[in-house]
């Protein structure tokens, strides 16, 4: 609002404190951060792969079950207690909410026989009540059975607790980073807002999809899967701010007058 010498001064503090409640909703801070573990899992083409770890591997995949090569899941695990610490620095402690997050993943091309062909179609993320799991260092080559292997992940880490965060499309491709916008359901922002362990489970959501991406073990930083949290103020604080605001402006106007 445009103030001239004959607008009441009531309305020209509020406006001013509109203004600036408005900037300051307007200011978001973003954290960034890798997976602290993943791995992908499998049953293999004639169920014979059930009990092996991959947690070693320099890829995640997503695959639908009936495929040729038998279906694939992949989790992953963020450790979310920076991203609380660097929000409770700019705005205060638990003066914060989460506005959104999102992960990025990196598709690649399947480089083992292992994995069935780079097929499009929709794949599911959940949220994980149980951070429990152990990565394990098993690769295609080399896989262990020590770490998270499907008949694990199916008998003992997926629960009824889990939290559904969204079905996305994959276009089919062998490259390019995608940012998946996830749902923000009250298990997960609970977990995220307090900075605890926050765990994701990747499965296909119909009976065609394969996806091959990239892990946290690939050599290539800038394609290893990524969680980008934003954060904004509480509407309380910036009202606090606003009059805070308002009040200074209003006592400057007050000495110009007088002098």
């Amino acid at each position: 609002m445009k103030t001239t010498p004959n607008t009441p001064r009531h309305v020209a503090v509020a406006a001013t404190a509109l203004a600036l409640l408005l900037a300051l909703r307007a200011h978001a801070a973003t954290f960034t951060l890798n997976p602290s573990a993943d791995a992908f899992v499998t049953t293999g083409p004639t169920a014979n792969l059930g009990g092996n770890n991959y947690g070693g591997a320099g890829a995640l995949s997503v695959a639908a079950a009936g495929l040729a090569n038998g279906e694939f899941q992949s989790i992953l695990r963020f450790d979310l207690s920076t991203a609380r610490a660097s929000f409770d620095t700019q705005f205060g402690a638990g003066q914060w909410s989460i506005q959104s997050i999102t992960l990025s993943l990196t598709a690649t091309s399947p480089n083992n026989a292992i994995f069935n062909p780079s097929a499009a179609g929709q794949f599911g993320v959940s949220w994980m009540q149980n951070d429990s799991w152990t990565e394990g260092s098993g690769t295609p080559a080399a896989p262990t059975t020590t770490g998270i292997t499907y008949t694990s992940l199916t008998g003992t880490f997926i629960g009824a607790s889990d939290e559904a965060l969204g079905s996305f499309s994959f276009a089919g491709g062998t490259s390019g980073t995608v940012a998946y916008s996830l749902s923000l359901t009250p298990g997960f922002d609970a977990d995220a807002t307090t900075g605890n362990l926050v765990s994701f489970r990747l499965f296909a959501d119909d009976n065609a999809v394969s996806y091959l991406s990239d892990s946290r073990s690939f050599g290539t930083t800038g394609f290893r899967p990524l969680l980008t949290v934003v954060a904004v103020p509480e509407p309380g604080t910036l009202s606090l701010l606003a009059a805070g605001a308002a009040l200074l402006v209003a006592a400057r106007r007050r000495r110009k007058h007088q002098r």
